[in-house]
């Protein structure tokens, strides 16, 4: 050993060679030998340190540039987002607004055409009734006019009889008077049939005229009618296309979670009932009656899609926290191995505000293993949120939450390294990546 000293003194020599450090006090003189070996091990320390010592200091420089910089764009996406959440609430009343404007308008067409109806059949009504009087008229003129040609021949026979008995026949005055009665009898049934053929003609002509008016009505109405209902059924479809796509994006049913909510929503208004005005058993796909049924049941499925919005966890858990480890396999910061990691982490300060992403009930509330302090809330349609690491909690078990409501504060409970929230959602006990639900709707609330 020491001969391999000796030698890489010797190699040292040229570049460092032996230096004497002298001490001298009051009594004596003494020196301490360094050697080529012991000053290249002193040199490389300190340039060791020294290296080491810049890069710990960049570092840290680039760590809090770069932990800066993900604040402020997470600020600026929460105000995007709460920005975009206000604009589409507003736009939302709007529609609903709207819609409610244009029912008020419906009903009122409908009273409207309903008692244009009722005046046409009464107006048709009176004309047939016109026309059966004129029928009867003329009739009953046909056959007073008979019975006067009877009475004339049956007069000419009494004559001839009388004639043929008597030698000759009656008086011209009494024959002049029968004649002039019977003219009086004619004019006055002419006069009275004249009079109520003119009559009847004016009623008919104006119940003419009042049915091409009430039609005029209709056909205005129609068309309004027509352009009321396209901008409900476009509103409707502007308002279904977005909440579509979250459960698209989320990678969910949409039939099958729409038929899970309406099998248990039993509280369906009352207005958005189908409506029924026909009674001919026809059905006409284009009809006003067809479309506002069309239109109602768009907005019993928005109604639908509410609820269900409502009810899945597409919300964040925490705000103003950075990501710091995301769903999957990554390097286990405790032993280094790596492993299946079954949620997403938060950082923050501790106590940091938590809340629901849903509406649901508390399954559990307390302490769990490497969870800590643990929250799992039970949602509709088997999924599951887990919260742990919490510092504190809010919420006991069996109590129902709504999204948004406080559950505990952040903290580092558990098996934890640091600061930060764990939060899973599973769906019938199997881990999913929570980012798939928050990213899928991130646009839309």
């Amino acid at each position: 050993m020491q001969r391999l000293l000796d030698r890489l003194d010797q190699r040292l020599e040229k570049r460092f060679p032996e230096q004497r450090l002298f001490l001298k006090s009051d009594s004596a003189t003494r020196y301490v030998r360094l050697r080529p070996l012991t000053q290249a091990v002193g040199i490389f320390s300190a340039v060791t340190f020294f290296a080491w010592g810049v890069l710990a200091a960049s570092i840290l420089l680039m760590d809090s540039i770069g932990s800066g910089n993900i604040r402020d764009q997470a600020a600026r996406e929460q105000a995007y987002y709460e920005t975009r959440l206000n604009d589409l609430a507003a736009e939302r009343d709007a529609r609903a607004s709207e819609t409610e404007t244009a029912q008020s308008r419906f009903t009122y067409a409908m009273e409207r055409i309903s008692d244009m109806q009722s005046a046409l059949l009464a107006s048709e009504q009176r004309r047939i009734e016109l026309e059966t009087g004129i029928e009867v008229i003329q009739r009953t003129l046909r056959r007073t006019v008979d019975e006067r040609d009877a009475a004339r021949a049956h007069g000419a026979e009494l004559a001839r009889t009388l004639t043929d008995e008597t030698g000759t026949a009656r008086t011209g005055a009494e024959q002049a008077q029968d004649v002039a009665q019977t003219l009086d009898f004619l004019m006055s049934a002419l006069d009275t049939a004249t009079s109520e053929r003119d009559n009847a003609a004016l009623a008919a002509d104006d119940a003419r005229r009042q049915a091409d008016h009430l039609a005029l009505e209709v056909r205005l109405i129609q068309d309004r009618n027509t352009r009321i209902f396209a901008q409900l059924e476009e509103a409707i479809e502007m308002s279904v296309s977005p909440l579509e796509r979250i459960f698209t994006n989320a990678g969910l049913s949409v039939d099958t979670i729409l038929r899970q909510v309406r099998s248990g929503y039993q509280s369906q208004s009352a207005a958005l009932q189908p409506i029924s005005m026909s009674t001919s058993g026809s059905y006409d796909p284009d009809s006003d009656e067809a479309r506002a049924n069309r239109v109602l049941a768009g907005l019993d499925e928005l109604n639908l899609y509410r609820v269900a919005t409502e009810r899945l966890p597409f919300a964040r858990p925490v705000s103003g926290a950075r990501q710091t480890s995301s769903f999957g396999v990554r390097r286990d910061p405790r032993t280094g191995a790596s492993r299946q990691h079954n949620g997403v982490d938060w950082a923050a300060a501790q106590g940091t505000t938590i809340t629901a992403t849903s509406a649901g009930r508390v399954k559990f509330a307390g302490r769990q293993g490497g969870y800590g302090n643990l929250v799992i809330i039970e949602h509709d349609f088997g999924i599951e949120t887990y919260y742990a690491h919490l510092h504190r909690i809010n919420v006991s078990t069996g109590q129902r939450v709504s999204r948004g409501d406080k559950i505990g504060g952040m903290g580092t409970t558990g098996r934890s390294t640091g600061v930060h929230l764990h939060y899973e959602i599973r769906v019938g006990g199997t881990p999913l990546n929570p980012m798939t639900y928050i990213r899928a709707a991130q646009n839309v609330f």
